[in-house]
């Protein structure tokens, strides 16, 4: 004797949930956090590069100078800003202020367009007269 097939439910997927921009949020916070790891370990690499001597640390800052490590340090800074006014939010959020959809809405633009401003005039007065 055989059992009937039933129709068994289906898990949520992503692409069953609407995109919204606390969910767009949520993940940059978590993808500038690791971001922010491996900006540790730059770090790190750059102290043994000082430690090792004058070679060295002239390899470590050619390295940082190319087009590929300024685009890494760029992108390092947009995350150190991002994490920053997002965690500032989410320290808001804890106050229980904010958690309206609107407000949420609204901080979250503001986290990402102040990450952005930042790091424009950051790096406009590293590069500009008598920076790097």
């Amino acid at each position: 004797m055989t059992v009937p097939a039933r129709e068994r439910p289906l898990s949520p997927h992503l692409q069953v949930w609407r995109w919204h921009l606390t969910m767009l949020t949520s993940i940059l916070h978590r993808a500038t956090g690791l971001a922010l790891y491996g900006g540790a370990v730059i770090v790190a690499v750059w102290a043994l590069s000082l430690g090792a001597g004058p070679e060295a640390y002239q390899g470590f800052v050619d390295l940082m100078a190319s087009p590929l490590g300024r685009f890494v340090l760029v992108g390092l800074t947009l995350s150190i800003f991002y994490h920053l006014a997002n965690g500032l939010r989410h320290l808001f959020w804890d106050a229980g202020l904010g958690l309206s959809v609107t407000a949420s809405h609204q901080s979250g633009i503001m986290a990402m367009a102040f990450s952005v401003v930042a790091t424009i005039t950051v790096w406009a007065i590293g590069l500009g007269p008598g920076g790097l």
